[in-house]
């Protein structure tokens, strides 16, 4: 969500700090702001509502040399979107940014109302700013301080913080992304709610755990506990050796670009995983697989291999309802946690609430050193690469195969050769897919006005059609909808007419039964956009058709399939011209409940 970078040291902090907050651009945002020291070391602040250019062109008129500055853009959740209350936030010499909520904001807004604090804006995060200034109005330093205040909460929060008395900027974090680094040799510290952000400018970073005070120096950084002794709670990592820049290259989205990486990512993968490495897993008793959003999706077809192959049996949860439904958690139970960003707040509460009840958890994640990273029994890496677009794809592909490796690191035979060759193939197919881009293009052109989509497939296609439909309304605004193709006269079926296009995923499974559906869509006028084998069968009653080749894929045919949903989903989204990349409304991480 809220993307927050602070520098302090040499060269131009402002630049810097605003570099790092256009990198940040594709978590999602409505507003930006910055504060900075000026040359009379007071505190001067510039926000401004919509994208990050309208800051910049405020700051253009202005004198913005600094030596420290701290940046953030905001994602609203408490107040509306406005100039007022965009971060940071300035109270005399005190500022301060935040990502997060404060869930007992409104108790301590009164407290400090009575006290005669003055509220300037409608967010959460002024009250932090309150509690800080009176802390130190009774002469506390300025570490004493921000753990003082920071006690007082309640939820998830991560807040940087500058004073003009201070001769560094301190940060502290809760259950909120938070990333600390330095270069020594420049002299130079900076903090990030993402260390993409940090790319180029250090050469270490530091996640620190949970109630961590960092205090940010020139070329340094000091670790103390809330209780203000030096603290060593925080993972320490060369950055070059685990980012890389990503740019767009030759395609006109970070999306599509993401899409056509897919085939050498997918053989990245393999290489890391099958080849000669001795896997071993304990066979549990029972998987619970928990994720959001598209990580949710990819966990389905995980899922579905773990119980068709291995006869595990799975629960599948979405991760903002696990902990509330008070979970049947056993003895000899797994618990695998699917992320792309290791940062999702349900996803982390969930696996606290595993991990606290003694039961063993996984990741299947993207980031390394992420909070989900930190905090499981053992990582699988998904080794995708930085995901700029805010709709998922290739992390999609990722999460599923790899848990397909864990799959088969739990099977008595252990054969990663054949499992191997699976990978090529699918690599190898999905770029014969990708080289029909002409007929995907054409395809959206035709339907891109119609007034609903319905995605639909049976037994191991009903997981992609879930995710073909989430792609299409996050970045085309449409309405979609995706269902296993047995459920839609149980009620759907109702809505289909001669506006409304069925995207009818075909496999050899169920194959049948599958084309009976398309039938029943077909006589009540609806247009047939069908994906799947190349026969007469099937393509006699599509309007529009996308042939595919199974043979040799087998349990990996869904992740064949989904890549054509994506390409379809960019095109239209392309056709009605919206923000591809970074769709409204969206954040690529979202760290609140």
């Amino acid at each position: 969500m809220c993307g927050i970078v602070g520098h302090i040291g040499a060269g131009d902090s402002v630049d810097k700090v605003l570099e790092g907050l256009k990198r940040l651009e594709y978590r999602g945002y409505d507003s930006a702001g910055i504060c900075f020291k000026n040359s009379a070391g007071d505190l001067s602040l510039f926000k401004k509502t919509g994208k990050l250019a309208n800051l910049i062109n405020l700051l253009n008129n202005q004198d913005h040399h600094s030596s420290s500055s701290v940046g953030h853009t905001r994602w609203a959740t408490h107040g509306a979107v406005n100039d007022m209350n965009s971060h940071p936030h300035l109270y005399k010499n005190l500022a301060i940014v935040h990502n997060g909520i404060i869930e007992n904001a409104e108790e301590l807004r009164k407290g400090l109302t009575a006290r005669g604090f003055k509220f300037t804006s409608d967010t959460d995060s002024e009250v932090f700013l309150g509690l800080l200034s009176f802390e130190l109005e009774e002469g506390r330093d300025l570490l004493a301080a921000t753990s003082n205040a920071f006690k007082k909460l309640k939820g998830s929060s991560a807040f940087v913080i500058q004073s003009s008395d201070s001769d560094g900027i301190v940060t502290i974090k809760r259950g909120a992304p938070l990333v600390c680094g330095i270069n020594e040799n420049l002299g130079e510290a900076m903090v990030s709610s993402d260390p993409y952000a940090l790319i180029g400018f250090v050469e270490k970073i530091f996640f620190p755990d949970d109630d961590v005070m960092c205090f940010l120096s020139k070329g340094s950084i000091n670790f103390y506990d809330l209780d203000g002794s030096p603290s060593t709670r925080y993972l320490a990592k060369d950055l070059e050796t685990n980012f890389e820049i990503s740019t767009k290259g030759q395609f006109e989205h970070y999306m599509l670009k993401e899409i056509y990486e897919q085939p050498v990512l997918i053989r990245k993968l393999s290489d890391i995983y099958l080849e000669g490495i001795d896997l071993e897993l304990e066979r549990p008793k029972r998987v619970h697989l928990v994720g959001c959003g598209t990580a949710f999706y990819a966990g389905m077809v995980v899922g579905q291999m773990l119980e068709k192959l291995l006869k595990i049996p799975v629960s599948l949860e979405f991760a903002s309802e696990f902990r509330y439904k008070d979970p049947l958690l056993l003895p000899g139970d797994l618990a695998i946690f699917i992320s792309q960003s290791g940062e999702t707040a349900d996803t982390l509460a969930a696996q606290k609430l595993c991990k606290d009840k003694g039961i063993k958890t996984i990741s299947i994640v993207n980031v390394e050193g992420s909070t989900l990273f930190r905090e499981v029994d053992q990582n699988f890496l998904i080794h995708a690469g930085q995901e700029i677009g805010v709709a998922s794809t290739k992390a999609f592909t990722q999460q599923v195969l790899t848990g397909r490796i864990i799959c088969e690191a739990f099977a008595g035979t252990k054969d990663f050769k054949s499992l191997k060759q699976k990978f090529s193939l699918l690599s190898h197919r999905i770029e014969e897919l990708l080289n029909q881009a002409e007929l995907f293009k054409e395809m959206a052109q035709k339907i891109y006005n119609f007034q609903g989509f319905f995605f639909t497939g049976r037994g191991p296609y009903y997981p992609v059609a879930l995710e073909g439909a989430l792609k299409l309304k996050e970045i085309a605004y449409v309405h979609a909808e995706g269902y296993a193709a047995g459920e839609l006269k149980h009620g759907p079926i109702a809505l289909i007419d001669e506006k409304m296009v069925n995207i009818a995923i075909v496999g050899p499974e169920l194959f049948d039964k599958t084309v009976s559906n398309i039938q029943e869509i077909k006589a009540r006028k609806g247009i047939i956009i069908g994906i799947g084998p190349d026969v007469a069968d099937l393509r006699n009653i599509c309007d529009l058709f996308i042939p595919l080749t199974f043979e040799g894929l087998e349990e990996l045919s869904p992740l064949y399939v989904n890549v054509a949903n994506q390409l379809l989903s960019y095109h239209i989204a392309k056709q009605k011209g919206t923000d591809i990349d970074r769709p409204r409304n969206l954040a690529k991480s979202v760290t609140v409940e």
